[in-house]
Formats: structure tokens, C-alpha cells, sequence
């Protein structure tokens, strides 16, 4: 397992807008889901965290989300809705800047549509650690980084522990 495919802060990839997945894609979907699985798992092995990425990460323009908390589930042309007006501030982490933390202020609760492998909608309600990570995955997609979201000039530190694992 490699990281190579995974496109890291400054690349201006990063940054562009992805297109809706259409139907007739989804056939051609499993080699893709195959790297992002791939991609994720070698940030976990080498940071011993990570629990979702966005096929922009890896230069892909797709509305498409892969994760991988409890079991693998992919999220094709997520949709955020109902983001509640109650936020929080949470320091948040991204495979494209492993070693920074930016903190930032998202919504609490939101629900998200999307479909799913099969080609069925799906419908979540989220809150808390999981509204945060959507709304995160669901920046990229929009060609948005969480550094973008930093709450001011002093929300940004370096994380800790993950340079001596690099070294």
C-alpha cells in the first residue's frame, strides 16, 4: 500500500470543484473505491489515524466520499441538508496536511443523502464526530481545505506525536 496518489496541501488540485458522479459511471466505480481504500489504509499504517478520504485527495473530480469507521461505506454525490445553527469548535486533521491540526467551527447536527454502491439513496442523520467529518469530506468535494475554515490566524499547531512515527 502506497500514499503516492494522495495529493497533499499547496497542490492547487486540491482546490478545484468535482462533478457529480453519473449513472452510468457507476460500473467503472470498484477500481477507484479499490485506491481510496488502499490510500486510506496506508495513512492509517503510517499515522494510526484516518477514517475517510475524498476522491479529490487522491486528483480524482468526483463527488465521492469512501469510509472506513466501523466497516467500509461509500458515499456517491453526497448532499449535506438541515446543518443545524448550533456549532462547535473542533481541531481538525486531514490526510493532505497529516501533520497540522486547523481549528475550526462546524455545524452540530446535519443530515446527509447520497447514494450508495448499489445505486440506492441513502439518508443519514449526524451529529457530533460524524457531522463534523462529512461536512469535512463534503469540503472536499467542493474544492474546499479546512485551512480555508481556520477560525483565525492562531488556529493552526502542529500535531503532536506524528513526527517522530515519519521519521
Amino acid at each position: 500500500m502506497s500514499l503516492d496518489k494522495l495529493h497533499l496541501l499547496g497542490d492547487p488540485l486540491l482546490h478545484e470543484q468535482s462533478e457529480r458522479l453519473e449513472f452510468s459511471e457507476l460500473k467503472e466505480l470498484k477500481p477507484l473505491v479499490e485506491i481510496l481504500h488502499e490510500t486510506l489504509m496506508a495513512f492509517r499504517e503510517k499515522y494510526g489515524a484516518g477514517r475517510a478520504i475524498a476522491a479529490p485527495q487522491i486528483g480524482i473530480h468526483k463527488r465521492l466520499v469512501y469510509l472506513n469507521i466501523d466497516k467500509p461505506q461509500v458515499l456517491i454525490n453526497p448532499v449535506l441538508e438541515n446543518k443545524s445553527l448550533e456549532t462547535f469548535e473542533v481541531w481538525d486533521d486531514c490526510l493532505s496536511f497529516p501533520e497540522l491540526f486547523v481549528k475550526v467551527k462546524r455545524h452540530k447536527r446535519c443530515s446527509i443523502k447520497f447514494t450508495d454502491m448499489e445505486g440506492h439513496s441513502q439518508s443519514w442523520d449526524m451529529e457530533d464526530d460524524m457531522s463534523e467529518l462529512l461536512q469535512h469530506e463534503c469540503d472536499h468535494l467542493d474544492g474546499i481545505m479546512a485551512t480555508q475554515r481556520a477560525i483565525d490566524n492562531k488556529s493552526l499547531k502542529h500535531r503532536p506525536g506524528i513526527y517522530n512515527r515519519i521519521k
